[in-house]
């Protein structure tokens, strides 16, 4: 045997001994299992702990068996408030629908505290995953509770609130929404982006270590908020334009801008966000609004339980007419805003319970089916660990360490 020969088997031999040490790649199911999975948008009905006991099997997407079976282990519970006038009446009643929220969600880590516990930092976040149990986080979808002032705003956050949303559907006191409402607000902008006193709630936001939440505000809302805002900001439940050309979606100036400030952008697994309807189905939606006389999700809600399951029939019927958005159209969301904003600046959102789901991600307990898609498309554990709340964690930790008090 020549020196060569010899040479060239001890390399191959060495190569074949180096492969057979290395570890088998980790299946989805593993890597899923290792990761802390964190959805930015769970929303709950106003029986929540009164009525319905989300320990037991519900009819809600999110309870504590489907949490378990799709090891979901965190996530902010919402505290909604649908848009109403900007009156002393309507600053009451939507005070007293954010209550009646919040109150439910400290009775749920207070009652179930062996599963279920508040978390207020990053840091509790880890610790109560690491520990088995569900770490729960407060996000406030529209700002509107806050009346005309700000004096409110340290009771919110004393109450546990990490991020308050500066509009929902139609114009607030604190700026413009995506979505103007068509009667109350001419179905225009009434401020040109934030107003003076939505700047003062940004300012104020940031002195809280409150994340600013830019979901549902209109495109120079989120723009002048992003540039305001000493800390990062936060888009809690959005997709993206390019993938389906919704008011509600970014496009992408403002994902560049949302990673030009180091903020993150969760994507909404919410089917008419993450797939938009086709022209027939659109003209037989507003049909169906017209016919019910319903444009909002509060106008829906005020309709008896009767003409609701109408209205529910109606919109199945119409969802029936294309197949609906499933799991690889909510990745293809994810895969666009990496692809402009970059992996560091990426989430994920259900909207669980107020609307979202797809095939595929119908509940909480087809969690893992998010996980193996994008390990299907080629992600890392380390990507995929930044997208399911690893990028949310270190702006919290930002925005932690920028308050003021």
């Amino acid at each position: 045997m020549t020196l060569k020969l010899h040479h060239s088997l001890l390399i191959s031999a060495a190569l074949l001994a180096a492969c057979a040490t290395l570890p088998e790649p980790k299946s989805a199911t593993e890597i899923h299992d290792q990761t802390l999975t964190l959805d930015t948008h769970i929303d709950i009905p106003l029986t929540y702990m009164t009525e319905i006991d989300p320990t037991g099997p519900t009819e809600l997407q999110v309870d504590l068996p489907k949490l378990a079976a799709g090891k979901l282990d965190s996530g902010f519970w919402i505290v909604y408030t649908p848009q109403g006038e900007m009156t002393e009446a309507g600053y009451a009643a939507a005070l007293d629908i954010a209550r009646t929220r919040v109150t439910a969600i400290e009775a749920l880590t207070d009652t179930h505290s062996d599963d279920f516990e508040l978390a207020l930092t990053a840091d509790d976040v880890r610790r109560i995953v690491g520990e088995g149990k569900h770490a729960v986080l407060i996000g406030m979808e529209n700002a509107f509770p806050l009346g005309p002032d700000l004096s409110t705003l340290d009771h919110w956050a004393e109450h546990g609130v990490r991020y308050m949303g500066l509009t929902h559907f139609g114009n607030n006191q604190f700026g413009d929404s995506s979505n103007p409402h068509a009667e109350r607000d001419g179905g225009v902008g009434k401020w040109g982006g934030l107003s003076p006193l939505g700047r003062e709630l940004v300012e104020r936001l940031n002195d809280r270590g409150i994340m600013v939440d830019v979901s549902h505000t209109g495109k120079k809302t989120m723009m002048q908020a992003a540039d305001l805002s000493r800390t990062p900001i936060i888009a809690s439940h959005s997709g993206v334009k390019a993938v389906a050309d919704s008011a509600r979606n970014l496009d992408d100036e403002q994902l560049r801008k949302i990673a030009e400030v180091n903020g993150v952008a969760q994507m909404v697994a919410l089917g008419a966000y993450v797939k938009v309807q086709t022209p027939e189905q659109v003209a037989a939606t507003e049909a169906a609004a017209i016919e019910f006389g319903i444009s909002s999700r509060a106008e829906y809600n005020a309709l008896s339980k009767e003409k609701q399951a109408e209205v529910d029939a109606r919109r199945e019927m119409i969802a029936a007419m294309e197949p609906e958005a499933t799991v690889a159209d909510f990745v293809d969301h994810i895969d666009h805003a990496v692809s402009v904003a970059g992996i560091n600046h990426v989430g994920i959102a259900s909207d669980f319970d107020g609307g979202g789901g797809v095939d595929g991600w119908r509940d909480a307990s087809e969690t893992e089916a998010v996980t193996a898609e994008l390990v299907a498309r080629g992600y890392s554990e380390a990507d995929i660990a930044k997208i399911w709340g690893g990028n949310l964690l270190r702006v919290m930790e930002a925005v932690e360490a920028g308050a003021l008090n």
